[in-house]
Order: structure tokens, then sequence, then C-alpha cells
């Protein structure tokens, strides 16, 4: 009998085949972005430190409930103020496997509109 291959394992090795070529430090953090079925999260990350220095999601409670792809450009502008305010400018991306496509895309290019350089 043949399988289907399992879509989140599969991202999940693109992730970690990714993950041995980026990393963060205190001055360039990676921005990590994982993405549900209802929500998007983002996280700037020293991963020397091994510390989350930021992040943001839909289940933040300034967030207006909208279309996804409308919140995920919420969360990267959310993202990019937080980074600012931690003197923050640039950063490493990390799509975690997913295509840059979509909401990663407005994630990406609303955190870029506001200031974060990658």
């Amino acid at each position: 009998m043949i399988t289907k291959p399992d879509k989140n394992k599969m991202r999940q090795a693109r992730h970690a085949r990714v993950r041995t070529k980026i990393s963060g430090t205190a001055e360039c953090p990676r921005l990590n972005v994982f993405r549900s079925n209802k929500h998007i999260y983002a996280q700037l990350i020293d991963d020397v430190a091994g510390v989350t220095l930021a992040s943001a999601s839909t289940l933040d409670k300034e967030l207006a409930k909208t279309t996804k792809t409308e919140q995920a450009v919420a969360v990267g502008q959310l993202i990019a103020e937080r980074a600012i305010q931690k003197n923050i400018k640039k950063v490493v991306f990390d799509r975690g496997g997913y295509l840059y496509h979509g909401r990663v895309k407005a994630l990406a290019e609303a955190a870029r509109e506001n200031g974060l350089e990658f």
C-alpha cells in the first residue's frame, strides 16, 4: 500500500535543512515564521544565547479579526515595531520550510516596509 507523504513532516525536513545554514545572533536575530491553519506567529530569536527577543502573533489582543493575509501583514508590522523598540534593524529571515508565498510573503513584506532589513 502506497501512503501519501505527510506535508508537515516534509516541511519540518525542509526547515531543518535550512536551519543548518542560517542562525541568529543578538545583533542580527533570526525572524522565524510559523503558520497554522488559523494563526500566524513570528519570533526574533538569538540562537547563540537561545532566547526569543520579541514575538508577535495573531493571538495578540491588539490585532483585529480580518482575513488571514491581512492578519499576516499586521503581525509583520507588529514584529517590526517590537524589533525597532529593541534597537534591532537587521534580521535573517527564516520562512520555516514554507514557500515564500501568500501569508509568509505578506508578513515578510510588511516587516520590511516597517523598518526591518533582510
